[in-house]
């Protein structure tokens, strides 16, 4: 079985070096990154998947608002 992956970090660096870690693994897939809170609750919604990685210092929207919106909306 493969998790989809949703990668949420306003450092670009960090957003990138994780998506390639996580897709180095054949278990993992990672189907969108974002910038932002904002981003992240509108890809979730889009993508559905099953996992998010999330930061919890971002602007806009802070990890934790977002996790909270997410899993209202969509969990």
């Amino acid at each position: 079985m493969t998790l989809r992956v949703l990668v949420a970090d306003d450092s670009r660096t960090v957003r990138h070096a994780l998506a390639r870690l996580l897709e180095a693994d054949p278990r993992f897939m990672v189907v969108g990154q974002a910038a932002d809170g904002v981003e992240a609750l509108s890809l979730a919604k889009a993508l559905r998947p099953d996992v998010v990685t999330m930061d919890v210092r971002m602007p806009n929207l802070d990890g934790l608002e977002a996790t909270a919106a997410i899993m209202a909306s969509t969990p």
